[in-house]
């Protein structure tokens, strides 16, 4: 299970509460926007230069454990 402690956090006072990849201002939502509009991760690194490529596999490799968490293999 990947765990995302060191990688993203939310604090009241960091863009409200907002959760950010840590050492950033930068919002874990400009991932997923950014993918979502067909840019690649390497743009969304290029945009966003504080955020390291092993943070960003992090994030992805959760959101991928808790979408198939419940899949059942066949």
């Amino acid at each position: 299970m990947t765990t995302l402690n060191g990688i993203t956090h939310r604090h009241p006072e960091i863009l409200s509460g907002v959760p950010v990849f840590v050492g950033t201002r930068v919002p874990v939502r400009s991932l997923f926007d950014y993918l979502e509009g067909g840019d690649t991760l390497e743009e969304f690194l290029h945009q966003f230069p504080s955020v390291k490529h092993e943070q960003v596999i992090a994030v992805l490799d959760a959101a991928y454990e808790s979408v198939t968490a419940d899949a059942h293999t066949a």
